[in-house]
């Protein structure tokens, strides 16, 4: 089976946040895309299947499968517009998170998510004394999203990952803030996957979209993820929906002996 590495939200090489991605003819146990996950071990490794004229696509990190990713369903557009469909413009996955759409902008993948507005929580002391840095601000969605003063507190912020890991709410830890350089910053932790830094979450930003977007009062907005590869995203917000753009490069393209 054809295995691809895409540098996803990368416009270079060892940029970005890398996917791995499967294109299959049929689908194979989930116990075995959950044994090449791990083997892989990279934050996510997606898995896809035609049906029709779209692809059912399915996201698995080294732990577990997850219900949205954004990274990866950027890579594996990428992957299914230059090496399964040349002449595609717009590819349809359907996902357990419903269907998402991505158009080919010239060298932009386009995506088409649900927007996540998430709501606001009140503080503990447990989640300063994991994250490090107190928040001037707290919001649930599917992930803890703590809002800082300043980008410099998001690029310098070191968590306590075992501490993250033993809070009760939240599947992933995000951190955002301002920016003077974009419209804003962010990075996001998670540990209860076995990925202590994700280097760029498209999905966290089915929920700083909106809020940004609301404290921005812009729907348009440029985003960078400071992780040390780092990561450029172009947003829009439209509602109930958020487009997500950004630019791939390929990596590896091997054979897995399975």
């Amino acid at each position: 089976m054809k295995y691809y590495v895409v540098d996803a939200f990368a416009e270079n090489l060892f940029e970005g946040n890398p996917a791995g991605v499967c294109i299959m003819k049929e689908w194979i146990p989930d116990e075995l895309m959950q044994q090449i996950a791990a083997e892989n071990n990279l934050s996510e490794t997606a898995f896809a299947v035609k049906e029709g004229e779209n692809y059912r696509l399915r996201w698995f990190t080294p732990a577990d499968e997850i219900d949205l990713c954004g990274h990866a369903t950027l890579a594996t557009a990428y992957v299914i517009a230059n090496f399964y469909e040349s002449n595609v413009e717009e590819i349809k996955f359907q996902t357990i998170s419903g269907e998402l759409v991505v158009v080919k902008k010239g060298e932009l993948y386009e995506m088409d998510f649900p927007s996540r507005m998430p709501k606001e929580i009140s503080l503990t002391e447990e989640m300063v004394e994991a994250l490090g840095v107190k928040p001037v601000e707290v919001h649930l969605g599917r992930d803890l999203i703590f809002v800082l003063e300043k980008e410099d507190d998001v690029l310098n912020a070191s968590p306590d990952f075992s501490k993250l890991k033993e809070l009760p709410d939240g599947l992933g830890v995000l951190i955002t803030a301002r920016s003077e350089k974009c419209d804003f910053v962010s990075r996001a932790f998670f540990p209860k996957l076995n990925v202590n830094e994700d280097p760029v979450c498209g999905s966290a930003h089915c929920n700083f979209i909106p809020y940004w977007a609301k404290n921005l009062s812009k729907n348009e907005m440029v985003a960078r993820q400071l992780s040390k590869r780092g990561g450029k995203l172009y947003c829009k917000f439209e509602g109930d929906r958020v487009k997500i753009s950004g630019s791939a490069v390929l990596y590896s393209i091997a054979d897995l002996q399975i």
